[in-house]
């Protein structure tokens, strides 16, 4: 490697066109970054057509085809981390078999599957993190891929707020129609395709809606608002009129989805993301940034404190209900890998053998909540400990400490909010489940990070 990055040369004996982007078949070329298009300005049609688990990997292939055409890929430094951290992923395909201890014993055929696709995410989270990085300023320009992400913050309120007015709203989705009943009966496919706006819960002691859509589960909901949010405010704080007039409408809508989530993760890392943006555009002497982190803070607060979300905040965080039963499942998923296998880990999840209490406890129909989550669940860094060992789980995290250290001095307002994706993409790493949306938004901020970075080096 030199200079910001490396090279991973294409073989010589297989050349093919030097043409930057595939052409159509009436020899007109496709807009460079289209798939990325597709997928996010698409992205309320997938989910209502049930692709939008899947479009990610299928625009990954056109991607990559660019990236092969273009003859020279360049890596950010760090990358060999993450490419020892593939290797050592798919490593984990010969432990998928093995017991691990306190997990339910015996062969079960479904982890193959869904190895399988937690390995595509993987590659397609490579793809785009290469193929963005590898596009010039004047190829996707920067701006285009922040007005990208934040559309998709809009779309998450807007799925948000349709959670909370048509909290029983679900239909079957395209997809769910044409596959068989054996494939759509299973729960993990289920919650991918089938179009939802809401999930249902009893823990504050009365049934309460969390929005979902357009995700699969709540949580997912919550870490994917986060993320766009540094986005939304880049494309919103510049440009014309009626995108400064969007912006405190649409944060102030976001308020009630954002409370009836009911994620505490989700409250503390906006609270991180506000203060961190607010001291680093304050340091670089924008006025906006304390005027607009003052005005909202003085509105939020305002709208909160006159409405029922007030009661809602306060009963939830009155109801930690799942603190105690997340610190021993991850002291249990620490121990089994520890025990078992803690160079590759095991390949996927294992459910636990009964509860916490006895080995005979478990869900009953009477009692749902005395079920326990399988091992390597809440929180994608128990997952990559579990399933790919400590040594997978240090190639992982690694890799994003060493794109985080490389730009948090960065003065850029790309860089100061790509960091501030990165710190909430740390914190959401230990209690929600990552490997899909959240984790392809971090490696989009890395690759534009990295992108500025790459071309200020090569203009000194």
């Amino acid at each position: 490697m030199s200079g910001t990055a490396g090279s991973l040369p294409r073989s010589p004996a297989l050349p093919g066109p030097r043409t930057p982007f595939p052409q159509a078949s009436g020899s007109r070329r496709l807009q460079p970054g289209w798939p990325l298009s597709v997928i996010f300005l698409g992205f309320p049609l997938w989910w209502v057509t049930g692709f939008s688990a899947f479009i990610f990997l299928i625009m990954s292939v056109p991607m990559a085809v660019e990236l092969w055409r273009r003859g020279k890929v360049r890596v950010p430094r760090g990358f060999a981390l993450w490419l020892l951290f593939l290797v050592w992923m798919l490593l984990g395909a010969l432990t998928l078999f093995a017991d691990a201890p306190y997990g339910v014993p015996g062969v079960e055929l479904s982890r193959i599957p869904v190895f399988a696709y937690r390995a595509a995410w993987y590659l397609a989270i490579t793809v785009v993190l290469l193929y963005v990085g590898n596009l010039t300023e004047q190829e996707l320009p920067t701006e285009r891929v922040v007005r990208l992400l934040s559309f998709m913050f809009i779309v998450t309120v807007g799925g948000g707020l349709l959670g909370v007015v048509l909290p029983h709203l679900e239909f079957p989705s395209l997809l769910e129609l044409v596959l068989p009943r054996s494939l759509t009966r299973n729960d993990l496919v289920a919650s991918l395709i089938h179009p939802k706006a809401a999930t249902h819960t009893t823990f504050l002691g009365y049934e309460e809606s969390r929005p979902i859509a357009p995700f699969a589960y709540a949580n997912s909901w919550g870490a994917n608002l986060a993320l766009f949010l540094p986005f939304f405010l880049l494309a919103h704080t510049r440009g014309g009129r009626w995108r400064r007039l969007l912006l405190p409408v649409v944060l102030v809508l976001c308020l009630w989805p954002v409370i009836y989530s009911l994620n505490r993760g989700l409250w503390g890392v906006l609270g991180l993301s506000a203060a961190y943006l607010t001291f680093r555009f304050a340091r670089k002497g924008n006025k906006w940034a304390l005027r607009l982190a003052v005005g909202g803070a003085v509105a939020l607060l305002l709208v909160f404190a006159g409405s029922p979300l007030k009661s809602l905040f306060e009963q939830r965080l009155d109801t930690p209900h799942s603190n105690d039963r997340r610190g021993q499942l991850y002291e249990v998923t620490v121990a089994s890998t520890l025990t078992g296998s803690p160079v590759v880990g095991f390949g996927s999840t294992r459910d636990l053998q009964g509860s916490f209490s006895s080995v005979g406890g478990g869900e009953r129909p009477d009692c749902k909540g005395c079920g326990v989550p399988p091992l390597g669940t809440q929180g994608s860094l128990w997952y990559v400990i579990f399933a790919h060992g400590f040594v997978g789980a240090g190639l992982f995290t690694g890799f994003l400490v060493r794109r985080f250290a490389a730009h948090w001095r960065d003065p850029d307002r790309v860089a100061i909010a790509g960091c501030c994706v990165l710190l909430g993409f740390a914190v959401f790493l230990l209690i929600y489940d990552l490997l899909d949306v959240p984790l392809y938004t971090a490696m989009i901020a890395i690759a534009l990070m990295w992108r500025r970075e790459r071309t200020e080096v090569a203009a000194r």
